[in-house]
């Protein structure tokens, strides 16, 4: 697939399911990744690779996360919460760690983490798979940060579930450039 229309139709799956990418797709991902925007060349981001078992931890961290957050949550909704770590066969967490940098503040290499995500999602549809990118509480809990062996200074920048998707996805219309683009004039 060609660069621009990867990126000119690519859309977020809502249902994944194995095949996911195996290491050498990871790799070619993980190379779109570092190829991001990166202001003072300081490759701020980390990249938590979760897949087979290991989503059940994550899940249970997750789970953990919402009970510390809402000490009444039914154990419906915490259920609910972990299932989330099966939303995909595989999941990438990305994590930013800012760098200490007199010339690159901390939101432009949170940013840069974004853009490497961005590669990541349009990579991944080029090479013929489907990925969602999510936050949610989970991403902001200290408690989550610590049970992916993060250090309190990292910030969970998205969750990127990959995975083959089982039907192909309608779609999205496109958004008229007027609504968001304006030439600035003085």
């Amino acid at each position: 697939m060609e660069a621009l229309e990867a990126l000119t139709t690519r859309v977020s799956a809502g249902k994944l399911v194995d095949p996911a990418p195996d290491d050498a797709v990871l790799a070619q991902l993980f190379a779109a990744a570092d190829r991001a925007p990166d202001h003072g060349r300081l490759k701020p981001w980390r990249f938590l690779v979760i897949r087979g078992e290991a989503r059940e931890a994550l899940g249970q961290l997750m789970a953990d996360a919402l009970a510390r957050r809402e000490p009444n949550a039914p154990e419906a909704l915490l259920e609910k919460e972990h299932g989330k770590a099966f939303r995909a066969p595989m999941i990438v967490v990305v994590v930013a760690r800012p760098i200490e940098s007199p010339k690159v503040p901390e939101i432009e290499q949170v940013v840069a983490c974004g853009a490497a995500a961005t590669n990541i999602l349009v990579a991944a549809y080029a090479l013929g798979f489907g990925g969602v990118w999510k936050t949610g509480a989970p991403a902001y809990d200290e408690g989550v940060k610590k049970g992916l062996g993060l250090f309190a200074t990292d910030h969970i920048v998205g969750f990127l579930y990959l995975g083959s998707v089982p039907s192909p996805l309608p779609p999205v219309p496109r958004s008229i450039l007027a609504d968001y683009v304006q030439e600035w004039r003085p």
